[in-house]
């Protein structure tokens, strides 16, 4: 059987090509893009007798699967938060194909053995991949360095000690040559934890790793950066011709400090910064000092995120809404074209991750998703896929609604 994509709006940055057009796909593959009379009912001439499935795009954008440098899916240890099933369903529903998860799990992520224990989880799971981040530590204690060639043999794609620094500089150092050695980004969770919570906690260990990684040679990105001066170390390592790349979240580029009101549900880490700091983002979003829009998904039970607020988790949840509220603070606001936000949520991190980036073209995987980008409606604390709520966003009129496709055509 064919399924026929029909009169959608592709945006593909790897291609650089957006327009209006028909995608045609049989046993998981594109099969080629017609651009022509898009309302013509003559079949193309490949299709022959074959029975055709056709979904109605038009209106609509036809977009890469997005891809999430840095979830938290909790399992193993802690799946009454979230479990890789949960997470997966979430992250299809926010039109994600790719996803990251983060080591800080119990046990951490530090072998081989338990990199193949979240392998095994999710390699059934229909529409989505899961990638696995190792941790730097062992335990994550910062003290030794975790198994790298046992994790790297079990398919890491990158290290991170996300949730924390590796404070020892040293071993740091020593992580980061081992990484170039396996040829393995190192993700760093930025934050000087003597100074943690202010601006200057995350621009140090900025600075610091920044440093390091011209030392090395290694391949440095950064996690949900969040401050003006982190934006300008970056721009200047950048143009220094250092191997840097960075992501932020939607709620850095959206929310500001005085919005937290002790709400648990806007208490995350890096917190939330000044509109000095928000404005830094957007323009670094824009000019491409940051590479990557990336979710920081980070469930949390509702007991725990409405405790007191000095004892709530830090995290948010956010792979339902990043593109909504995206493409409403974004391209809406004329800030972004879609070819530009497109490429931070997919071609982009893709190619930090080093996979190919998925592309609307002939020949290729149909790694696509669709966005009704005219749908406005308020974000709904009981209408998430995942088991945490703790979103900031909720009560947030916000337009853009992903459709998943492969759960459309199965």
């Amino acid at each position: 059987m064919f399924i026929c994509v029909k009169g959608g709006h592709i945006v593909d940055p790897v291609s650089d090509f957006e327009g209006d057009g028909n995608v045609w796909i049989k046993d998981g593959m594109i099969k080629c893009i017609e651009t022509g009379d898009l309302d013509s009912e003559e079949l193309p001439v490949f299709v022959e007798d074959e029975d055709v499935k056709f979904i109605d795009a038009k209106g609509k954008w036809v977009v890469p699967g997005f891809v999430d440098l840095h979830v938290h899916f909790r399992e193993p240890g802690h799946e009454y938060k979230e479990d890789i099933m949960s997470g997966s369903n979430a992250a299809k529903k926010g039109g994600f194909t790719k996803v990251c998860c983060m080591p800080n799990t119990r046990p951490v992520i530090d072998c081989g053995e338990v990199v193949d224990y979240i392998n095994d989880k999710s390699k059934d799971i229909p529409g989505i991949k899961v990638y696995v981040i190792g941790a730097v530590t062992k335990g994550q204690d910062g003290k030794e360095l975790s198994d790298f060639d046992g994790m790297a043999a079990a398919g890491i794609r990158a290290v991170s000690e996300d949730g924390k620094s590796v404070m020892n500089a040293w071993l740091m150092r020593e992580a980061m040559k081992k990484a170039k050695s396996l040829e393995l980004p190192v993700f760093s969770h930025a934050e000087d934890t003597t100074l943690a919570g202010l601006p200057i906690g995350e621009e140090v260990i900025v600075s610091r790793d920044i440093l390091l990684a011209k030392d090395t040679g290694c391949r440095l990105h950064f996690c949900h950066i969040s401050t003006e001066w982190s934006v300008e170390l970056i721009r200047k390592a950048k143009a220094d011709g250092l191997d840097v790349t960075a992501e932020t979240a939607p709620h850095y580029f959206t929310l500001d400090k005085g919005s937290v009101n002790r709400d648990g549900n806007k208490k995350m880490n890096p917190p939330l910064r000044a509109l000095k700091d928000i404005k830094a983002i957007r323009d670094a979003l824009a000019d491409g000092t940051l590479d990557a829009i990336a979710t920081d998904h980070a469930p949390h039970s509702k007991a725990e995120k409405e405790s007191e607020f000095e004892e709530a988790p830090s995290g948010v949840i956010g792979l339902e809404t990043s593109f909504a509220v995206s493409y409403s603070m974004l391209v809406k606001t004329g800030l972004l074209t879609p070819l530009k936000l497109i490429s931070l949520m997919s071609s982009k991190p893709a190619e930090i991750l080093g996979i190919k980036p998925s592309s609307i073209a002939a020949g290729e995987p149909a790694d696509i998703v669709m966005l009704d980008v005219d749908e406005e409606y308020t974000i709904d604390g009981g209408d998430f896929a995942s088991k945490g709520a703790n979103s900031p966003f909720i009560g947030m009129t916000v337009s853009g609604r992903p459709i998943f496709l492969h759960e459309i055509w199965e």
